[in-house]
């Protein structure tokens, strides 16, 4: 109890920040509500919403301090399709901060965050998951960062004609000279370059070629837990020569080793089937029937073992969280929604982390690596 107190107060001190929640999607494409409504599509934030992760009581009972709101876009969306769902995920984000505008604030800079937080209010950022959504033109990448967008996730779960995903299979070897480009040109603007969901060969492509500190949004720790959305020590190993931040995620699949084994029997189910195990939506409607094995319960422990290792392989300046909430089913016992990260905290500081350790996870690696962006993008 008296590590969890400590914890609640840290977060009240230092801004957490979080970097990924796919809330905006959550809402898109929630049952029975419509999506042409320009309030939310109709759902009361402030109240406790229990078909989501998230919600303004929940975000305030965890302590957040910064949120990047995932614009995500699923791989079955494509050229202007997939530019038209970005921008209206966009245009959400911006609908929801304006309706609640006594808890969230957008902000452009890291510096905004910090103000947004030290005014009580929750600073909100975008980012777009999914290089697919800006169908290969730097005119549309340039038009989301004018909509508040500050970082790309260069793939999602399918590869795009210019980067490979981690979950496809190799295509371009990496980047090709259109994804240095991309690459070259987030550096000119500001915007962080999103390495989760890339493949490996990916990662140490852009962190090449890259002039600014990259993040990870929300991936865990290959060596903990072999799983492609994972990120290498060799890639860990990396970071604190780009000064970049591997944002540890909570989900159950990249975290635990015994879901890993389930989601094989899972994948080959599927495969099976004809259906496509790297289309989330997909996914969860076949586990709707699918009279598999039981899920392996995942712990709060777990979590903890990758953060602990980033720690270890990356550095403590190097490390963030990222939760994913609202884009998964299922999180570890412990981290059930967003109203959660005390607990974390409070499991570290148990285990004998410093609160200043505890402040860089939380925030201030991942606001320096802005700063960092912000600065060489003003030349």
């Amino acid at each position: 109890m008296r590590e969890l107190e400590r914890a609640r107060a840290l977060l009240r001190s230092t801004p957490l920040v979080d970097g990924h929640n796919d809330l905006p999607w959550a809402l898109r494409s929630a049952p029975g509500v419509d999506a042409s409504r320009a309030d939310g599509f109709g759902l009361d934030l402030s109240q406790t919403q229990s078909q989501l992760h998230t919600d303004i009581p929940r975000l305030r009972a965890g302590g957040l301090g910064m949120q990047f709101w995932s614009v995500y876009v699923p791989c079955r969306l494509v050229g202007d399709e997939a530019v038209a769902a970005v921008v209206q995920q966009c245009e959400l984000v911006h609908t929801l901060v304006g309706k609640y505008s006594a808890h969230l604030q957008i902000a452009s800079t890291a510096a905004d965050a910090r103000s947004a937080f030290a005014a009580g209010r929750i600073a909100s950022m975008l980012g777009a998951e999914g290089g697919h959504s800006i169908n290969s033109s730097l005119g549309v990448l340039r038009a989301l960062h004018r909509l508040g967008v500050r970082y790309l996730t260069l793939t999602h779960n399918e590869n795009v004609p210019w980067a490979d995903s981690a979950t496809d299979e190799p295509a371009v070897g990496g980047l090709t000279d259109f994804g240095r480009e991309v690459v070259a040109e987030m550096n000119r603007i500001g915007m962080l370059v999103d390495l989760s969901h890339v493949a490996a060969t990916t990662m140490h492509a852009a962190l090449d070629c890259t002039t600014a500190p990259v993040i990870f949004s929300h991936s865990s720790c290959r060596a903990v837990t072999d799983h492609p959305r994972n990120v290498p020590d060799d890639v860990l190993s990396r970071l604190a020569g780009n000064g970049g931040v591997c944002m540890v995620t909570f989900v159950p699949n990249f975290v635990s080793n015994a879901l890993v084994e389930w989601d094989k029997v899972l994948q080959d189910a599927m495969a099976a089937a004809g259906a496509n195990h790297r289309d989330l939506e997909e996914r969860s409607r076949f586990q709707e029937g699918w009279a598999g094995p039981p899920r392996p319960p995942v712990g709060i422990d777990e979590v903890v073992a990758h953060v602990e290792h980033a720690r270890e392989v990356a550095g403590i300046d190097h490390i963030g969280i990222g939760g994913d909430y609202d884009g998964v089913g299922h999180l570890p016992e412990g981290l059930e929604d967003v109203s959660c990260y005390p607990v974390l905290f409070a499991a570290l500081l148990d285990r004998g982390w410093s609160e200043k350790d505890c402040a860089k996870l939380a925030g201030e690696n991942v606001l320096r690596a802005l700063e960092a962006a912000e600065e060489i993008a003003r030349g």
